[in-house]
């Protein structure tokens, strides 16, 4: 799609979720509520007890039942959409000819969990720090996303020989 029409549509999609629920999008707060339903699904007891999950059960709350959950389930299921629309829904494990399908995803899938990591540490994703930061001026979303281009920049020149 256009760049400028895709980035127009996504703040306008931002403007009404702060609109509308007083907070900003975040893919990192939607896996968290499905962790911790998994986590309740496998040790309820556990979760009720914890000083941290508890707080996502009291009172009958289910975790699977915030808005965050559902932007989750909407972006796979847009992201679908999209490939089948354009004909790119496929399975392909995109990588340089030089190194092989299992490095790849070893690569990507620590890059994932690293990636999460941070988010937890950070408090959010990039969508939910950096974009949603940005859109109300902060100064820490503007630090937010210059760090993660910065980082991005510096990772890339190390590890381009996986892709080049």
């Amino acid at each position: 799609m256009n760049p400028y029409l895709v980035g127009t549509m996504l703040g306008i999609v931002l403007l009404l979720a702060m609109f509308l629920s007083g907070r900003g999008l975040g893919a990192s707060g939607g896996l968290k509520y499905c962790a911790v339903a998994i986590i309740g699904a496998v040790d309820r007891q556990h979760a009720e007890d914890s000083i941290y999950y508890s707080k996502y059960f009291e009172n009958g709350k289910k975790p699977l039942n915030n808005w965050l959950t559902f932007e989750i389930l909407g972006v796979v299921a847009g992201g679908f959409i999209s490939g089948a629309v354009s004909n790119r829904l496929k399975f392909k494990i995109e990588k340089s000819p030089k190194i092989s399908n299992v490095r790849r995803l070893v690569f990507a899938f620590t890059g994932g969990l690293f990636f999460v990591y941070g988010a937890q540490l950070a408090r959010g994703c990039t969508s939910g720090a950096a974009l949603s930061g940005m859109a109300v001026l902060s100064v820490a979303g503007f630090v937010t996303m210059i760090a993660i281009f910065g980082s991005a920049y510096g990772f890339a020149y190390f590890f381009r020989k996986n892709w080049i």
